[in-house]
This record gives C-alpha cells, structure tokens and sequence, in this order.
C-alpha cells in the first residue's frame, strides 16, 4: 500500500515527545513490510503551535498518488472524505491522544490553543472513514467527547523492540560502586506538562529521602512547567535528590534506563504511554498512577492512587524494599512488552486501514 501520513507534530523527541516516536517507528515499521510511507508536515514555522497546525492544514489537499491519507490527531481535517467539496479517496483519522481529554488539566492560553485544535479534531473524526486510536480509553475519551456513534478501532503504540535493545546494549550502566555509595535511582521520562504531575513524584522525593537515604531522582525532559517544579524543587530542598537531565539524545535516554532501579510515571492523563515500553523493554519494574490508560498498558506495575503523593511515596518505598519485586515485575514485563513490537502492530495497523477500505492490496 502507498500511505501519506499528515501530521504537525514537530519531528523531533524534545518536542514531538511519545507522538513523534510513535509516528515515526509506525512508518519504518511499514517501510520494512514493503509498503510507501510519505510523510508531510509543517514547512513554515509560527511561534504559536496551533497557528502552524492551522496553516499547515489549510494549504493541504488530497492526493490521488496514495492508496490511504492517514491525519494524526487533527491533522486532515479539511481534506478528509467528509469534509465539504473533499474528494472520496480513504482517509483515516489515527488519534495519538484526545486532545478535548488533554485540555481538561490546562489553563490560560493553551487551554484556548488547545481547544480549538480540539475543535478541529472533532470534524477530523466525524469525516474520516475510520478512526484508530492507541488505546480503550482514547476511545471512550473520543466517543464520549466527539460524539462518535461507532467505537473506534483500537491499535497500539508501538516500539522497535529490536532497535531498543540494540541502544539498551551500546549503553550500558555504570560500573558497580561500593555498597556504600550505591544510589537507589528512580527515572522520569516525559514532557513537562501539568497533567504528568511531576510535582508529586518531587514531593513523594521529599518524603522518602529520610527513608531511603540515597534516593536520587533522575528527570529527563523538557515543556511548560519546567520553572514551577524546579522552584518546587528548590523550596523542598532536593538539590541533592533530583537531577534535571534536559532533553537528551536517544544513546543517553537508553542510558538512563539502563542506571534507574525502577521508572515512575505519575501522570494522571496518558493516551498509552510509550515511556512504559521502553521502560518494560528495559527490564525496569514501574510505578505508574492508576489513571487513564496506564493500566491498559503496564497493568503488572506498582499502579497507585493519582493525585497522590503519600500512595506514590509508598509505592516506591514497597519496590525499594523488595529485590524480589522487583526482579519478578521485571521479568512479566519483559514478557508483556512483546505483543508490542513494531512488526506486529504495524500488520494490526494495516488490517485495520483495509478494513475501512475493502479492495486495496
């Protein structure tokens, strides 16, 4: 098959985040079962991310060099089927996330940004001929705030486990320090948004650190709220807990998983979570909120209460406390993380496309 992928989502991790990733690992994937993959996005660039989303899909149009013209999130709106004077060439509508879900924990501009880019998105599903999404809880998300008729057709996140492990081993940990001096490390991995509620892993950082003595926290990314938590940080006196790391190079990310003892994730809104594979492909148990589609995704984790400290506080605590714990998540997710390996969601993806479109070959 010949796909045209359409997304605005800027083509590079710091930026693109989980969206990026999933988009671009979705398209070599096809790419190696022998199928074309085109990939437009955004050749101007405006300091407002929605105005370039807008522009970008105001100057598209549809093609008759492609079998399938799949839009990520609200990307294709104006062409897809049902959009007024659009042509009737296949289009699918692939949904990285619910943007009208993600608005919810914003405020001020971004939440005005957001929600007409949500607005977009809305049209975006009704007109295409099919809608995929990452996970059961996108789907509830996009039929309960769309107002779609039909559920949508779950395909997962994926990742190339292969090419994982292959930066996994150029990378490997630290040599053993003495016993003394080992320091029990817990990695974020994510964009800097309010809805990650790294907040709270900073004060459950705060209430551990008389317990677990050597307790680092180690932080990669980068976003919004980059200010606000490191203020936090500052006013909870962890400067000798918690390493900002940045926006760091994939050998470095690979790197850090291979150091952490385990991975948190306190988001309280995630649409799948591609953190939780490469940390499941990494061989690193997982302490993750019990919200959004976390449990679809990681459901052997330490899962606890969202929006709470004291419940992520202790779940850390119990997997520091436990080696057997933790050896025994390790090993159930290196299990559970197979069934979402690149060539095997690649083929999902593309029955599902077929299926909106019968006759294509």
């Amino acid at each position: 098959m010949r796909f045209r992928f359409l997304t605005s989502t800027p083509r590079d991790i710091a930026r693109g985040s989980g969206t990026y990733v999933g988009i671009s690992v979705l398209a070599n994937a096809l790419r190696q079962l022998g199928h074309t993959v085109d990939l437009e996005s955004p050749t101007r660039h405006f300091p407002v991310f929605t105005a370039e989303r807008l522009w970008f899909n105001r100057g598209l149009r549809a093609s008759s060099a492609h079998d399938c013209t799949v839009g990520f999130d609200m990307d294709g709106y104006r062409i897809a089927a049902g959009a007024p004077g659009a042509p009737g060439a296949l289009h699918i509508a692939s949904l990285k996330g619910v943007i009208a879900d993600e608005v919810r924990f914003e405020s001020g501009l971004t939440r005005l940004t957001m929600s007409v880019q949500a607005r977009c998105e809305r049209l975006h599903v009704h007109r295409a001929a099919r809608v995929l999404v990452t996970s059961r809880y996108s789907g509830v998300c996009a039929q309960r705030l769309y107002g779609l008729e039909r559920f949508p057709t779950v395909v997962p996140e994926l990742i190339d486990l292969a090419a994982w492990h292959c930066h996994l081993a150029a990378c490997p940990a630290p040599a053993p320090a003495p016993a003394h001096s080992v320091r029990f490390t817990v990695l974020y991995v994510g964009r800097f948004y309010r809805r990650k509620r790294v907040g709270l892993l900073l004060e459950a950082a705060a209430a551990l650190r008389s317990v677990i003595p050597n307790l680092e926290i180690r932080i990669v990314g980068n976003g919004p709220c980059d200010a606000a938590w490191r203020a936090q940080a500052e006013r909870l006196k962890l400067e000798r807990t918690v390493t900002w790391l940045g926006d760091i190079s994939r050998a470095g990310l690979a790197a850090e998983y291979n150091r952490a003892h385990i991975f948190c994730l306190p988001s309280v809104q995630e649409g799948f979570g591609i953190v939780l594979l490469e940390a499941m492909a990494a061989g690193k148990p997982i302490v993750a909120a019990r919200a959004a589609a976390i449990p679809e995704v990681a459901p052997h984790a330490t899962l606890v209460e969202p929006e709470s400290a004291e419940s992520l506080a202790a779940g850390i605590l119990d997997l520091h406390d436990s080696p057997e714990a933790q050896a025994a998540q390790s090993a159930k997710g290196l299990a559970w993380v197979e069934q979402f390996d690149a060539p095997l969601v690649a083929r999902l993806f593309v029955e599902a496309v077929r299926g909106a479109g019968q006759g294509l070959t």
